[in-house]
């Protein structure tokens, strides 16, 4: 299964840092492959790669789908006499969800290598505290002369490094599941990509005019989703990312996909859920559904600010979000499907 499709492209894409507001490796990968499918592409002022996809209807609302490019990290707030550096997160991530393990800090000129670090726990308060940002420091082995020498300052983004990253397939091998640090939202840029691929392979066209979009900094607030929405004011705003299980949230990591209904900015669009799980119906798999109350999308992001009039937000389901996450590799097949079959058959009327 290493060289299932997903799987090849996630391993390439997982690889290179994306924390918000540093998205521009992964967008340049995102170019090349567009430019080896014959894709049309641009990028505009808020760093988002752009494909517009004519639609038979061409009179017909615009329809965007959109996956964010940004992954969670930390950003360096204070650099000590001794070189160590003092970091808070950037976006949803948690201290402990790193552990004490290797990083790698953007600097503005190049990229080092740090350990993430909590200190002893032989004495002291903390072996039985909750860790806390406060807590937690990153050894460099450089002096301030020698970071600033490398560009790393106040506000240079860190994550984990390239190295065990994944993805892992493990478990059944007729039905593994797959690990990565994290999937978020990379599965959705993957998944896009591939959707291209496919309308490509088999000549689709959709009814209406169409924008595949991958956007920035949606972990900082939609930044990215809200500048496309404003420029080109879509009808219909379709995030493809992923659908966590917090406690209460009755998902399955069993190969079905997942559409939300409700989270805590915004209430989708029923009837666009409904023609979801009718696609997925089609295709042989089915869409769960989710509520959530402490979770937003760049849909419901957009939905909130007045942006887009009608909302969905729907992809792979997975474990440990903002974590080393962890889904049914047959979900993203699944997922594939059901966008495809969607885009052949949905109709604005």
């Amino acid at each position: 299964m290493n060289n299932h499709p997903a799987v090849e492209l996630l391993t390439e894409l997982l690889h290179v840092p994306a924390p918000s507001g540093w998205e521009s490796g992964l967008a340049g990968i995102v170019q090349r492959k567009l430019d080896e499918m014959g894709y049309a592409h641009e990028l505009d002022a808020a760093g988002n790669v752009v494909v517009r996809l004519d639609g038979r209807d061409p009179t017909a609302p615009l329809c965007v789908f959109a996956s964010h490019m940004d992954e969670i990290g930390f950003v360096v707030t204070r650099i000590e006499p001794d070189g160590r550096l003092r970091v808070d997160r950037s976006g949803g991530l948690l201290p402990w969800k790193l552990g004490e393990s290797p990083v790698s800090i953007l600097g503005d000129k190049e990229t080092i290598t740090g350990v993430f670090s909590m200190g002893s726990t032989h004495g002291g308060e903390l072996g039985e505290k909750a860790i806390t940002w406060s807590d937690v420091f990153i050894l460099t082995g450089l002096s301030p002369a020698q970071l600033q020498a490398r560009g790393v300052r106040v506000g240079s983004p860190g994550v984990p490094v390239a190295v065990g990253r994944g993805p892992y397939l493990f478990g059944d091998p007729a039905n593994p599941l797959i690990a990565a640090w994290t999937f978020d939202d990379r599965g959705g840029v993957m998944t896009l990509l591939r959707l291209l691929a496919t309308l490509k392979a088999e000549g689709v066209q959709p009814h209406q005019p169409t924008i595949i979009a991958f956007v920035t900094s949606e972990e900082l607030g939609g930044h990215g989703a809200k500048h496309l929405a404003r420029q080109v004011q879509p009808e219909l705003f379709v995030a493809v990312d992923g659908a966590p299980i917090p406690a209460g949230v009755p998902l399955q990591i069993d190969g079905r996909p997942a559409i939300w209904s409700k989270d805590r900015l915004a209430t989708y669009d029923q009837r666009l859920l409904q023609q979801f799980c009718q696609a997925a119906l089609a295709v042989g798999t089915e869409l769960q559904t989710a509520v959530y109350d402490g979770a937003a999308s760049d849909a419901s992001l957009l939905a909130y600010a007045g942006l887009a009039p009608r909302i969905a937000c729907i992809g792979h389901v997975r474990e440990n979000s903002h974590g080393y996450e962890v889904a049914r590799l047959a979900v993203f097949d699944n997922l594939l499907k059901t966008l495809v079959q969607f885009l052949k058959t949905w109709s604005h009327t």
